[in-house]
């Protein structure tokens, strides 16, 4: 088979076939094609697209390009939720232990975060000897010890989908909805569960700007989990604004925990009431969201979920007390206090250029390899719409250095404002049927 003709078929607007996309990944994984004909691929893609059949000849392409892992060993029906990310996005370390405390097993395989924003697995590695690498046989145990487990995409998992991630992200091609599909699927098919919840964040503070953009991102990875035999379910979350009140790796572990005991910031609870019946019904263990969220309320009151995370981070070698003292995590040395400068209502404008500010005080990163400071962060005393007066308390950061907090600082007043009117606000969950 010529690669250049496949090259010029899709430039020409082609339709790929089953046999030229297998042939395309499994050569390119064996490294019998070089990367510049590959980003003469991936650059006819981005501007001509590939229709759902391609899509998913692709994602099955790399998702069984490497291992995949077998999950049959774990009774029930196994659940994996997955977040497009956004600012202060700290919901699987809340959501996952709740269902797991509710009787569905969760396997989780997450991802360290670039850019202004850390991942799941360096939130977790905040934890003091928190492991996120197991070997298969110690994740499908650890599931059905525990109830679920968390941890890093192993090196064999997908493998066409690091090559492929790596040259789009420098051949500017890395925003192409049927490329990104590909990429988070294969490696939700490869982890090998039963059922994936998907949340999928638009606004200024998400790698999907545009609401309908999302829609378009989630109704593909929809059709690409049911055509793989996956049960799917697919809500779309507002991030015109952070999560939460905390931005930061240790930062937002303390969130969740007290999400965990009870305490949860307004929009975090939305969230989850949202997610959380999503996975538990996913999961067979409820027949309505109404039944799921009482069960979830019970996990959570009852302490339930709290003591399925500290079993998850005992069973990961990391330390427990960090539930009930926080000082052991990792804690900034400098903190500094951000007021009001007058009465009125705060209104976040750039949710990406809050997000920003962790990246200045080095808790984001560029590369995937780049070491972050996992101390480092915001504290957001008021959230959009608030209603402040002047000198009133609307952030702390906790900085390595007075230069990086001073720098920090300039960074957030420039993606907000005071006003004189209370702003509009958006709707914060959307369902793929709104």
């Amino acid at each position: 088979m010529d690669f250049i003709h496949i090259i010029e078929k899709k430039r020409d607007g082609g339709k790929l076939s089953k046999e030229e996309i297998y042939y395309f990944i499994s050569k390119y994984v064996a490294g019998e094609i070089p990367d510049y004909q590959v980003a003469a691929l991936l650059m006819a893609i981005y501007l001509n697209g590939c229709d759902d059949e391609e899509t998913y000849d692709l994602t099955y392409s790399m998702a069984y390009s490497g291992d995949v892992i077998d999950l049959s060993a774990i009774p029930g029906i196994k659940v994996d939720k997955h977040s497009t990310g956004g600012v202060g996005d700290k919901v699987t370390l809340i959501v996952a232990p709740v269902a797991a405390a509710c009787g569905v097993p969760t396997a989780k395989m997450s991802g360290r975060g670039l850019g202004f924003t850390g991942g799941t697995i360096d939130k977790l590695e905040s934890i003091p000897g928190f492991s996120t690498s197991l070997t298969e046989d110690e994740f499908i145990s650890q599931v059905k010890d525990t109830g679920y487990a968390l941890i890093g995409q192993t090196k064999d998992l997908a493998p066409a989908d690091k090559l492929l991630y790596a040259l789009r992200d420098v051949t500017g091609t890395v925003g192409c909805v049927p490329l990104i599909a590909s990429s988070i699927m294969s490696k939700k098919i490869a982890a090998g569960s039963d059922a994936i919840v998907l949340e999928v964040t638009h606004g200024t503070g998400a790698f999907m700007r545009e609401e309908e953009k999302a829609r378009e991102l989630a109704r593909l990875m929809m059709d690409i989990g049911k055509r793989a035999g996956l049960e799917m379910r697919a809500v779309i979350t507002d991030m015109n604004e952070p999560l939460g009140h905390s931005i930061g790796n240790s930062l937002e572990v303390i969130e969740a925990i007290e999400a965990l005991k009870g305490n949860t910031a307004e929009d975090v609870y939305e969230v989850m009431h949202v997610i959380i019946p999503e996975m538990i019904v996913a999961g067979g263990k409820a027949d309505s969201r109404e039944e799921a969220w009482n069960m979830a309320k019970k996990a959570i009151s009852s302490g339930r979920a709290l003591e399925c995370f500290r079993s998850m981070i005992r069973s990961q070698h990391g330390d427990p007390g960090i539930i009930d003292d926080y000082s052991l995590l990792p804690e900034a040395p400098y903190h500094m206090d951000v007021t009001a400068d007058a009465d009125g209502f705060l209104k976040v404008n750039d949710c990406a250029g809050i997000g920003e500010c962790l990246k200045v005080l080095g808790g984001g990163r560029l590369t995937k390899e780049q070491e972050i400071d996992l101390s480092v962060g915001l504290e957001m005393r008021v959230k959009h719409q608030d209603e402040v007066k002047k000198g009133d308390l609307l952030l702390e950061i906790f900085a390595r250095n007075k230069e990086e907090a001073e720098a920090a600082r300039e960074q957030y007043l420039a993606s907000v404002e005071i006003t004189k009117e209370k702003p509009e606000k958006g709707t914060l969950i959307y369902t793929l049927d709104d």
